[in-house]
C-alpha cells in the first residue's frame, strides 16, 4: 500500500517557538495553539510545499539527522505524519 501524501499549512500559516524540548506551535488558521515534541517541528520543517509522503519526508530528514536507530524510521515518520493531519498542521494531498 503506497504512504498517503500529505501538504504543509502554507507559508505564514503557523508559528513555532521553541519551549526547551516542547515546542508550541500556533496555528493562525484555526487560532489553536500545539504543543509538540521532536520530531514534529523538525519534520514540519522538511516539508516543502509539495505533497509528501513518509518515505520522501524520511529522505529529506536523513539528509540532515542521523537517523541509524532502531525501529522502522519510515513508519515512525508515517505516524507521525498522521497525527500532525489530526492536529490540522499538515493535510492530505
Amino acid at each position: 500500500m503506497p504512504d498517503r501524501a500529505y501538504r504543509a499549512a502554507p507559508p505564514g500559516a503557523l508559528r513555532a517557538e521553541p519551549l526547551g524540548e516542547l515546542t508550541a506551535i500556533f496555528d493562525r488558521r484555526s487560532m489553536q495553539t500545539h504543543l509538540v515534541v521532536s520530531p514534529m517541528p523538525e519534520m514540519l520543517n522538511a516539508m516543502d510545499d509539495v505533497p509528501c509522503d513518509a518515505t520522501a519526508l524520511t529522505a529529506r530528514l536523513a539528509a540532515v539527522f542521523d537517523l541509524d536507530g532502531e525501529g522502522d524510521t519510515r513508519a515512525i515518520i508515517a505516524e507521525r505524519l498522521g497525527e500532525l493531519a489530526a492536529m490540522g498542521l499538515v493535510e492530505r494531498a
